[in-house]
């Protein structure tokens, strides 16, 4: 069943969570285990999203460098620096950046204008942003499809707070990156248990979405009460998008794709 509201109906959300350059590139301060085979998935991702027009919410982890002196983590996604920043490929042409203040006061029309919605975190859990809980809890959307990194933490830790609003949630297993491989397969079993889906990005590359909503070519902002939204950076002076083009055809993966197991 596809949720509805104002008589728009998204058939399904996609999720992107945390495809920031720390994390997913070979070089970056604390990349993930899978990071080689993990990237082609991401594109194959990103280029179904948009061939189908599919709304996306993002996750950008944000940290101060104090934050993680004492984790035992290597400090990464610091505020500002350049590891912080998206993978150029997954920022839509039409995207809009909410900033964390702490309330709940955020548009909820944003999707009539954009295709993209980036949040910043601060702790694993999306939602643990207020704007982001708000949005995503009353998003008119029938499924939501989850992927990025990590697997075993902020993946998990969004997969269980949507099932437990009642939203019905897909995770794109080999679209997912992790750093510790039993403790990624410990986190599929428990998402699963709560009831959600697991697909691989072959089987979302088959699927067409019945209901897309096609996004205007231009957008003109306006200023609103209701958050302070930032719009989508200006084209380079070669018209192409700062962050780069993006493949036009992307080869298929293997069809045969082992969900993680136990090694």
């Amino acid at each position: 069943m596809i949720a509805r509201r104002n008589g728009r109906a998204f058939e399904c959300v996609v999720v992107d969570i945390n495809t920031q350059r720390d994390f997913c590139e070979p070089a970056g301060a604390f990349p993930v285990a899978n990071v080689h085979d993990l990237i082609p998935q991401l594109r194959h991702m990103i280029a179904w999203t948009k061939r189908n027009f599919a709304p996306v919410v993002s996750s950008i982890e944000s940290h101060r460098p104090f934050e993680l002196s004492d984790s035992g983590y290597p400090i990464h996604c610091v505020d500002g620096s350049g590891g912080q920043r998206k993978l150029g490929f997954t920022i839509f042409p039409l995207h809009a950046r909410i900033e964390a203040d702490n309330t709940l006061s955020v548009p909820m029309d944003l999707f009539g204008c954009y295709q993209q919605v980036i949040f910043r975190k601060r702790t694993d859990d999306l939602l643990g942003n207020p704007k982001a809980d708000r949005l995503l809890s009353q998003l008119p959307g029938g499924e939501y499809i989850l992927f990025g990194t990590g697997l075993e933490c902020s993946v998990k830790a969004l997969a269980l707070a949507l099932i437990a609003r009642g939203k019905r949630v897909t995770v794109v297993v080999d679209a997912c990156g992790y750093w510790n491989r039993a403790t990624a397969d410990l986190a599929l079993r428990k998402i699963v248990a709560k009831g959600a889906r697991l697909v691989t990005v072959c089987e979302l590359l088959s699927r067409k979405l019945d209901r897309r909503y096609r996004y205007p070519v231009s957008v003109t902002l306006t200023t609103s009460p209701n958050g302070r939204i930032h719009p989508p950076d200006p084209p380079a002076p070669n018209g192409r998008p700062q962050n780069g083009p993006s493949p036009r055809c992307l080869p298929l993966p293997p069809m045969k794709i082992r969900l993680p197991g136990r090694n």
